[in-house]
């Protein structure tokens, strides 16, 4: 078997292949919620702090950053940081996810024509093939990747250098990775839920780029209602807005806020129908659990994924649902939610 290396050369990308950050003109920004640099990012005080000293030593050794590893529930704005991160290194940015890359071939593709620095954000990277994780091993060490030509004996395998390159890697389930692709990761970053306070100012944010005005006490009404996560604010202030211009000619109260979120299905601590009907089914079909998650999922005809990665962070966080060896079991607290859905954890 012959083994051939080759050398990286520089050529100039295709601004097809490596799409670099969007411009602030850009649809693909547009209207503008996401936050474009560090200082307009809410919330996650220590991951920020630990991501600006490991940028700024980066810039100035004049070297490429660590590969990255952001762990947290949907919504935290993982993606949203990786955008930071490049902007932040003024290098492009590349992103696709684990369920997209199917076969070794697709990777080697992205791979074989990637510039140098370049952030590659892989989103659910814990659903990458087996077969497409072991090129990533390579490629993440000795940015090398190893293409083998022919079958039998006339075998032989080609070596190609890339340049170097920051993998951002997010996952909601970071003890699915394997272990030799999660000690490949320079850097660790856990994303928490947002506290209220943190969403008001999330909110007040976007309802100016939005162009309404949000009362104070309206912005947090939502933001006690979004069960800690920017997305779910966001996406709860717009259906507020379109409430505010059908039924109060665009004007936003708390009343109104409580209105437009009742119709939503979603209640005071932020829990919707689907939570509710995952703690009902608990509490009455299965006497308040324990419970399997998979015979959880059969009974709610919900996939097994969903409640793990969506439903479970939250109930868990908030003590209304508890995970057991036997199973998923409701606490005290989540008994006396089920039994008098206004009581608060304060009331206990």
């Amino acid at each position: 078997m012959r083994s051939t290396d080759t050398e990286w050369t520089d050529p100039a990308p295709s601004p097809l292949d490596m799409p670099d950050l969007p411009s602030p003109e850009s649809p693909a920004t547009a209207p503008g919620i996401r936050p474009r640099t560090f200082d307009e990012y809410v919330g996650q005080e220590a991951v920020i702090e630990g991501l600006r000293i490991s940028i700024e030593a980066a810039l100035k050794r004049g070297e490429c950053l660590d590969h990255i590893l952001l762990h947290g529930p949907p919504g935290l704005g993982k993606t949203t940081l990786s955008c930071l991160i490049a902007g932040a290194m003024d290098v492009p940015f590349l992103t696709t996810s684990g369920p997209v890359l199917e076969k070794g071939g697709d990777l080697v593709g992205i791979l074989s024509r990637i510039a140098p620095r370049t952030v590659l954000f892989i989103d659910e990277i814990h659903r990458l093939p087996r077969a497409v994780e072991e090129i990533l091993y390579g490629a993440m060490e000795d940015f090398a990747i190893d293409v083998i030509f022919d079958r039998g004996p006339s075998a032989r395998t080609f070596r190609h250098k890339l340049p170097p390159f920051t993998l951002v890697g997010a996952t909601t389930r970071a003890g699915l990775l394997s272990a030799p692709l999660r000690d490949r990761f320079g850097i660790f970053q856990d994303l928490d839920f947002y506290r209220p306070d943190e969403l008001v100012r999330i909110l007040l944010r976007s309802a100016g780029v939005l162009g309404f005005a949000l009362p104070d006490e309206a912005a947090l009404e939502i933001g006690c209602r979004s069960r800690g996560t920017p997305r779910i604010a966001n996406r709860l202030l717009r259906r507020v807005r379109d409430y505010a211009e059908v039924r109060a000619g665009g004007l936003v109260t708390r009343e109104l806020v409580i209105e437009a979120l009742r119709i939503e299905g979603i209640d005071d601590l932020g829990l919707n129908r689907v939570d509710r009907k995952v703690l009902t089914t608990i509490g009455t079909v299965y006497g308040g659990g324990p419970v399997g998650v998979e015979a959880l999922a059969a009974t709610l005809q919900i996939e097994v994924d969903t409640i793990i990665d969506v439903v479970e962070p939250f109930l868990l966080k908030e003590g209304l649902l508890a995970r057991t060896p036997a199973g998923r079991r409701l606490t005290e607290y989540g008994q006396k939610r089920l039994a008098f859905p206004g009581i608060s954890g304060d009331e206990l």
